[in-house]
Parts: structure tokens; sequence; C-alpha cells
């Protein structure tokens, strides 16, 4: 006796090998197409959000700025929040999460995320107690490390760890260092730091395990809980850092505050 098909099993040979436009399913997951042909997966998180993981940081920030730009065009399917993580963008309060997950699909992701023109500029003396250390990292003069770190134009990836601190991709791998072996227990608020990929500025005085490079004298503007827009850097956002002879005229910021054995205890 033959094995008889039923209906519903088997492939969609209508829709193709790859599913219903261009997506493949994976028990709930659907993958979306980049021109890499690395395939990111959406996930549902909840009845009504979708976790959507991509490859990279800069893929994730393409996806994210794709994101952004079909829902001011009107394009996008009604989303309460699109938030951005170091590799993944979490969409929140989708009323239909299976149909955008389909539409999400069809896309086809560029590699690079486009640039909106818009760049902030932060002054910074270059004057932090680990410049030495990076110094070493990158086989450098200490007093180049200001000229090197500046030179590049970086990129809020995402937000988090406190108020106002923004993850800035854009220092080449040769740059990277490595977290600090003994974190801080206090990281006073203006620190520059570097850690892994990333760069950031501290809004606030915290523990940390960057390696801290310069001071921005004026930490305040980057979370303001009275304005309009409490953060000043937010995720898209380009950053430029312009370096400054001294703070003179500022408050100088309490050192860093060394701590033998207490854990970091968060992102940063």
């Amino acid at each position: 006796m033959r094995a008889r098909r039923h209906p519903g099993r088997g492939p969609d040979r209508r829709a193709g090998p790859g599913g219903p436009r261009g997506g493949r399913r994976h028990g709930g997951r659907v993958r979306v197409r980049t021109d890499t042909g690395t395939a990111p997966l959406i996930r549902p998180a909840g009845r009504h959000a979708l976790l959507v993981e991509l490859p990279d940081a800069e893929r994730t920030a393409a996806f994210h700025a794709e994101l952004l730009r079909r829902r001011a065009a009107g394009t996008l399917a009604p989303v309460a929040e699109i938030v951005p993580g170091a590799t993944t963008v979490l969409l929140d309060g989708v009323a239909e999460p299976k149909a955008l997950a389909r539409e999400l699909s069809a896309w086809d992701i560029p590699r690079t995320p486009p640039s909106d023109g818009t760049v902030i500029t932060l002054p910074v003396v270059y004057d932090g107690p680990d410049l030495s250390e990076v110094a070493e990292l990158w086989g450098v003069p200490e007093d180049e490390v200001a000229a090197r770190h500046s030179s590049y134009t970086y990129r809020v990836a995402f937000c988090g760890f406190a108020p106002g601190f923004a993850y800035l991709t854009g220092l080449p791998a040769p740059l990277h260092v490595p977290r600090r072996a003994t974190p801080r227990t206090r990281v006073p608020a203006g620190a520059v730091a570097l850690a892994g990929p990333n760069s950031a500025v501290y809004p606030r005085a915290t523990p940390g395990g960057w390696q801290i490079i310069g001071t921005f004298p004026d930490p305040g503007r980057l979370w303001d809980p009275t304005s309009d827009q409490a953060a000043l850097l937010t995720p898209g956002t380009q950053v430029r850092f312009s370096p400054l002879e001294s703070r003179a005229t500022t408050a100088k910021a309490a050192p860093a505050e060394a701590a033998p054995t207490t854990p970091d205890g968060g992102a940063a």
C-alpha cells in the first residue's frame, strides 16, 4: 500500500523552497534575507512582540535604520517601540506579529547603515588614567591616542547600562581593547572610555570596567530628564570627538577609584 500524502504537509511548492515571500521558517522562527546571504532570525517575544537576531553590530544598525526609515515613510506596520541591542532589535507593541514577520522576511537588508548627515561633536580632554595602557595596546605613543580616537566617526548602536549611556561603534578592529582586568568601583561622570569594539561616555558616576582615555567636560548634556529628548545620544546618531588641550575652565572630575576584588556588576 502506498503512503498517502496528507493535505497541509510537505513544502509549499508555490512559495518556493524558502517559504512564503522569501523567508525560511524554523519552528516558529523566520529568517530574513541580507545582501551577504547570512540570514537573521525573527522570533516571537510574547504575544505582541518580535525579536530579530542579526549576525553582527553593523547589520543590526542597518536593520534598525531601515525600520526607522520605513516607519517615518508610513510603510511599516504599526509598532509601539523599536529597541536596538548589540545584535538584536526588539519590536514591541505589534498588533499582528505574524503578518509583520512575513513582511520583514521579504526585506533585503544592506550591510552598512545609511547616514542621515547629523553628527554630534563632543569635546574631549585626553587625560584618562588608562591612556598609557591603551597606547601600549595600540602600539603608538601616548600622545597619539587622541589623534587616533578622534579621527573616526562613530554611531550609537544602542543604549543601556545607565540612563544616557550610549554604546558607540566605529572603532576599527585593530584598535579594539579588552576591559580592565580589575574594574573600578567608581568611574567619574564624563569619562570617555573603550571596551572591545565600543567607545562610550559615562553620563554619571558608576562602577565600570572600561579603559578610560579622556574626559568630556559637560556630562550633564548626556542625560537631561527635564528635556523633551532626555538622552543626547540616541540609536543611529553619529558622533565625533574633538580633542581639547585642557579643561581648566570646567570642574575637574573626581579620579577613578580602583577596586581589587569588587566585580563590575554591569555591562559597562
